[in-house]
């Protein structure tokens, strides 16, 4: 498995691995019901463009609370995250389906840099957090509350799917000289033996504050 640097420690290139196990299509066998995945309009321009929105000034560093998203209905606490012994992301508890994620020892929501939120897609139960990520469109609106009091807006600049031989951990995990964030969950289609086999990955930046 790849590692590179980010926020000062090394994290793996495929870092979700411990969300994909796909419990709820194991236990129920409800493979009709898998999540929505991105379309290819949702992906990166080949121009480069990152949405219609300006960025603004970077936020101080503050750790976020919480992260809404009211394009799919999320409105979740936030949780510390950080790397297991082989340098993957940790994942919030399982049996907890409205709980996400953020990766502590890298950039907060709002300062320079990318900073990283990860979550379920289901449980053992059901749909969890990120069940509907894939489903997000360009120029939705992200917000996290941050433990200052403000609240850090993000608008979509792309939702992507990715494969977990092919997850490109530079353009995903790589430095930013904006605030820029990074939303993640498990996608990229599903097989009873394997769980899900990649990455619903959303691209933001920062658009506001309040």
């Amino acid at each position: 498995m790849r590692k590179r640097s980010f926020g000062n420690t090394v994290i793996a290139g495929v870092t979700v691995v411990a969300l994909c196990t796909g419990a709820w299509l194991l236990r129920s066998g409800a493979e009709t019901h898998a999540p929505p995945q991105p379309s290819a309009a949702q992906a990166h321009s080949r121009t480069g463009g990152t949405g219609g929105r300006a960025g603004v000034p970077a936020l101080p560093p503050s750790p976020p609370d919480r992260v809404r998203i009211p394009a799919i209905g999320v409105d979740a606490p936030l949780m510390g995250l950080a790397l297991t012994r082989s340098g993957s992301l940790d994942v919030p508890p399982a049996g907890r389906k409205n709980l996400a994620g953020w990766y502590e020892a890298g950039t907060t929501p709002g300062e320079t840099g990318t900073a990283i939120v990860a979550g379920h897609v289901d449980n053992a139960e059901g749909p969890a957090v990120f069940y509907d990520l894939g489903a997000l469109r360009k120029d939705s609106a992200i917000e996290v509350d941050r433990r200052d009091g403000s609240v850090a807006v993000f608008t979509v600049d792309a939702v992507e799917v990715y494969g977990a031989k092919d997850f490109p951990d530079e353009k995903v995990y790589g430095a930013a000289s904006r605030p820029e964030l990074r939303v993640i969950t498990c996608g990229g289609g599903y097989s009873r033996s394997t769980g899900y086999r990649g990455n619903v990955v959303v691209f933001a930046h920062l658009t506001g504050n309040r």
